[in-house]
């Protein structure tokens, strides 16, 4: 460090004492303008420019030098072309200013000479500009060699004999000027990749590297003014430019000129010319050194001509018409083939690069994109899982890319390469892949509307279906697999076909998927694929005359054969108030397809369930409430069947755990014997057992408080049961009198004022509001208000 820190300051202290020698001459200069002192202002501006003949500068350091030698250069420019100042003519001029002592002041002087010679006229621009690019070379140190060299590059380019420029001379003028510029900076590229050969330590190496780097642009800027000469047109470019460049680029055998350059030339020249000489400047690719990073060359080159295709549909026929995917994809596999040891991650990036420029420039070539896949898919089959995170972003990039671009899954759905280049993911990565494709169908709301389709989605997202060898239960975090597992349920849900056979095999394919996702997924999956399969018997039930042949693949009685068996596999997990809640789905449906055996037996399997397999007293409750709802609407059974089954319910209802729990289910029964429609069941005296039933358990829960507490609790249940009693007398059960009504009004009140009430805002509100609703009818008049006057509140 302290050596470092050392050759720092004395470098300062070097360019200090540089400048104080420009400047200490530049005063003697500009006093020998100001007299139009011809002799002594070259005197001076020769000692000046000495200064820059020094070895000990950075390039950093002897760019600043540069620029103070170039700004009094600038000066005596002005001086050189107002003859009348000097009494010389340029010519003399040009002849006088080769007398100077050193050759790097008088290689300086010569080119601001030769500036002000084709200004005037007096010689051909070429003839001038031939010499001096010639007299250049007697500079040979590199990075005195590349300043002088710049600065002829900088006083010449708005000289060149161009067409259409005031330099154009007679002949093949363009010629001249390509030949110029090129010969400027075959000489320059040659002394920039001199400084490469730098023996000694690491360090210093890596410093002359850093210091190369600096120096590129004076380098590149030679092709950028080729690039501005109006005169090279794609024949010119494609039969001279480039070949001498690349020539150049290829000889020089320096990884860091050769990346420079290709870049340079990709950037600088229009997108046109690369596409019309692809297959020259991509046969130079496999030519440069193993080092080079090639793959970002070639990625850039990609993108240049993407953006081309884009820019206008017209210019299209021209990548067919010169096969530009054809070379792409050939060099590229030529570049992978001649480094053998580029990383994977390299390999795979190209192949990113060559996916989004063919999903651009072809969209409708599905066969080109499958066979980037594919050439991907042969680059992974030594390697089973990638390890390399970086690699492995990159083929996410290469699987997202088709996503994008067709917003409809099924376009990806039928390359055939797709899948094999997921198997080569990692397991997390390959679930984080299935999220992004279930994310794309939800996002663009597309239809997978064929089994074969399914079949190869669920192949594509096995990861989030099933457990992936090698996984581990403990590595996944609950909140993560929950919303993996609602994005396949919300994938199940879109999957759709108006032909119901079709359909019909997109649920048995799901199906098969599903059930190998083993105890902890199908609590999420079962469920979505059940009502897609109701919502299919839904249209089947739907559809004119006969529900569907015998011979018809797609039948309800098939379907809910096929329910049966998926919701019995909830049993394995074991969810059974989720069963439970299917059963009843099913019931439900299987009752409006009139199909009364089928509904009997999903009932059956609920019970068995309820039975056997609720403990919890909580659960016992919401199913039992269900069941009665469910049975409550089912209009399919006859009366042994239904008889059986309101039977078991209202059982099942008195033997809750919890008196008020047992009193409501109670009541909620007697809906089962009084429906409201037109051919619904109306027997009144079964709803009257039901209602004085749940009084009698009301009554005990009363009791029983007095007990335990020593106060009889709120008259929640009674007000509850007058509520029952008048929803039946409105609707005109003959077994529900005003006077029951009048005597549990009698009742509530009794028990209000009691001693050991306990006194309840909410029950003394409950039944205020139901008395009022009580003077409400009676006010109403008409035959309801002539059945409520009999009862007095």
């Amino acid at each position: 460090m302290m050596m470092i820190s050392e050759a720092m300051e004395d470098e300062e202290k070097w360019l200090a004492e540089a400048i104080a020698g420009i400047q200490h001459n530049a005063f003697y200069m500009h006093r020998a303008l100001d007299a139009n002192n011809l002799r002594e202002a070259l005197k001076y501006s020769a000692q000046l420019l000495s200064e820059l003949r020094t070895s000990r500068l950075s390039p950093h350091k002897y760019y600043e030098l540069y620029m103070r030698a170039f700004d009094e250069l600038r000066k005596l420019e002005m001086f050189f072309k107002e003859e009348d100042r000097h009494g010389c003519s340029v010519m003399d001029l040009y002849e006088l200013v080769q007398h100077a002592g050193n050759i790097l002041p008088r290689l300086y002087l010569l080119c601001t000479v030769g500036s002000v010679y084709i200004k005037s006229k007096e010689a051909p621009a070429k003839d001038v500009l031939k010499d001096l690019v010639e007299m250049c070379r007697g500079v040979q140190h590199p990075i005195r060699g590349l300043f002088l060299r710049s600065y002829l590059a900088q006083i010449s380019r708005d000289k060149l004999p161009d067409i259409g420029s005031e330099y154009e001379g007679d002949g093949d003028t363009v010629m001249d000027a390509v030949e110029f510029v090129l010969q400027n900076f075959s000489e320059m590229n040659k002394l920039w990749v001199r400084m490469e050969h730098h023996q000694g330590p690491a360090r210093v190496r890596d410093k002359m590297e850093k210091e190369r780097n600096e120096l590129r642009d004076l380098v590149g800027k030679n092709l950028h003014v080729l690039s501005q000469i109006e005169g090279i047109d794609l024949d010119l470019y494609k039969e001279t430019v480039l070949p001498r460049i690349l020539e150049q680029v290829v000889n020089c055998k320096d990884e860091l000129a050769q990346y420079y350059l290709m870049d340079c030339l990709i950037q600088v020249f229009p997108d046109e010319y690369h596409l019309q000489t692809l297959e020259t400047l991509l046969g130079a690719c496999p030519q440069l050194q193993p080092t080079v990073d090639i793959k970002t060359v070639l990625s850039q080159l990609m993108e240049r001509l993407s953006s081309y295709a884009a820019s206008s549909p017209e210019v299209l026929p021209e990548f067919l018409q010169v096969e530009a995917f054809a070379k792409l994809s050939n060099a590229i596999g030529k570049v992978i083939e001649s480094q053998g040891d580029m990383p994977i991650v390299g390999a795979i990036t190209l192949y990113v690069s060559l996916l989004t420029f063919t999903l651009r420039v072809h969209p409708d070539r599905l066969d080109y994109v499958d066979q980037v896949l594919g050439s991907c898919v042969k680059k992974l089959s030594n390697k089973p899982k990638l390890e390399d995170s970086r690699a492995t972003k990159q083929v996410v990039a290469l699987l997202s890319a088709p996503l994008e671009k067709y917003s409809d899954i099924v376009t990806s759905l039928t390359l055939s390469n797709y899948p094999r280049v997921m198997d080569h993911l990692d397991n997390g990565t390959n679930k984080i892949m299935a999220m992004v494709i279930i994310q794309s169908i939800m996002t663009n709301q597309a239809c997978v509307s064929s089994a074969d389709k399914v079949e190869v989605l669920f192949e594509l997202i096995k990861g989030l279906i099933k457990d992936l060898e090698g996984d581990s239960e403990d590595e996944l975090d609950e909140e993560d697999f929950n919303e993996e597992q609602n994005s396949v349920a919300r994938v199940i849900h879109v999957l759709y076909n108006d032909d119901p056979e079709e359909m019909l095999k997109i649920i048995c394919t799901v199906r098969k998927h599903i059930m190998t996702g083993g105890p902890k997924r199908l609590p999420f999956t079962i469920p979505p694929l059940v009502f897609s399969a109701l919502r299919l018997v839904r249209r089947l039930q739907n559809q004119e005359g006969d529900v569907a042949g015998e011979d018809d693949p797609a039948t309800p009685k098939k379907i809910f054969q096929i329910l049966n068996q998926t919701i019995e596999a909830l049993s394995y997990v074991p969810a059974p108030e989720l069963a439970l809640r299917l059963y009843l789905q099913c019931a439900e449906a299987a009752n409006d397809c009139d199909l009364e055996p089928i509904a009997y037996e999903f009932f059956t399997q609920a019970f068995v369930i309820y039975e056997e397999e609720i403990a919890d007293s909580k659960a016992q409750v919401t199913a039992i409430h269900l069941i009665i709802g469910t049975l409550q609407r089912s209009n399919v059974f006859g009366v042994e069947n239904r008889d059986t089954l309101t039977h078991k319910a209202t059982g099942y209802s008195a033997k809750l755990l919890k008196k008020p729990d047992q009193c409501r289910a109670v009541y909620a029964c007697s809906h089962l014997f009084w429906v409201d429609d037109q051919d619904g069941i109306k027997d009144g005296e079964r709803v009257l057992l039901c209602l004085k039933r749940a009084l009698r358990i009301a009554n005990a829960a009363q009791q029983m408080a007095n007990v335990a507490r020593g106060s009889s609790g709120p008259v929640t249940l009674f007000v509850e049961i007058l509520n029952k009693y008048l929803y039946y007398f409105e609707k005109g059960n003959p077994q529900i009198t005003s006077a029951a009504i009048q005597g549990l009004i009698e009742l509530i009140k009794t028990e209000m004022q009691s001693d050991t009430a306990t006194p309840d805002q909410t029950s003394d509100a409950f039944f205020a509001c139901t008395l009022r609703y009580i003077q409400f009818q009676k006010q109403k008049g008409g035959a309801m208000g002539e059945k409520f006057d009999t009862i007095t509140v």
